[in-house]
């Protein structure tokens, strides 16, 4: 009996077949021209050679795709930095430390064009315990900033600290960033980063503006400058 009618030849047979044989198409040359394959783009039959270029056109314009995904990322990037670095500036140019607070959230608003910023400051010298900045913090929201080990950014449910924005209900959703009189990381041996001297609220009525998959190097570096900032005020 014929063993190819008990085991027929299977689609992967052909397939490993051509694979193991590179010099098939070498012996029959005529084949390329003759194969006849299926387009992407419709039901139409172009030649092997035809389908190959496609392929490489896809590919083509996959990569541009990426780079100008990349070019875009680059520039967006490029332009945070000049605007971090605007805002760094005018940090370092205020001559009264009391003033600090408002002019750091008024400038983030403008500069990175967010919507609503608020700023609360604790165990602050006596000298400015009066500032509206230093005041109307329970030790829910302390203790609520200490736990952040890394800013929080997602819907806002009803956190506390968001009643000090202008208008409360317009935030659908916030990045909360916890500023500390040393750095945020724990050094080697401790268990726990230090205790939270403030917290920096951004908010969005856009509830997808700051949400949970998002990158947090830029905020990172936003509240270590912040913190850096207002170290003036203890």
């Amino acid at each position: 009996m014929n063993s190819h009618a008990m085991n027929p030849i299977t689609e992967d047979d052909i397939a490993n077949f051509l694979v193991n044989t590179p010099d098939f198409f070498a012996r029959h040359a005529e084949l390329l021209s003759a194969v006849r394959l299926t387009s992407p783009h419709g039901q139409r039959a172009v030649s092997l050679q035809e389908r190959q270029a496609e392929m490489l056109r896809e590919k083509i314009r996959a990569l541009e795709m990426r780079m100008m995904d990349m070019i875009r990322n680059g520039n967006d990037n490029a332009i945070l930095a000049d605007r971090l670095h605007r805002w760094s500036q005018t940090l370092l140019q205020t001559r009264d430390a009391r003033d600090l607070p408002g002019l750091m959230a008024d400038q983030i608003q403008s500069q990175f064009m967010v919507p609503q910023v608020a700023l609360k400051v604790w165990q602050v010298n006596e000298a400015f315990s009066i500032e509206p900045f230093a005041q109307g913090v329970s030790d829910d929201v302390k203790s609520f900033a200490t736990s952040l080990t890394a800013p929080y950014c997602g819907v806002n449910s009803g956190f506390e600290a968001a009643q000090w924005l202008a208008e409360p209900a317009a935030a659908q959703s916030l990045a909360m960033v916890a500023l500390r009189a040393v750095p945020t990381a724990p050094q080697e041996g401790e268990a726990a980063p230090a205790p939270a001297i403030g917290l920096l609220l951004l908010a969005s009525p856009d509830g997808q503006r700051y949400h949970a998959g998002m990158g947090t190097d830029f905020l990172e570096r936003i509240g270590e400058l912040a913190s850096a900032a207002l170290s003036r005020l203890h």
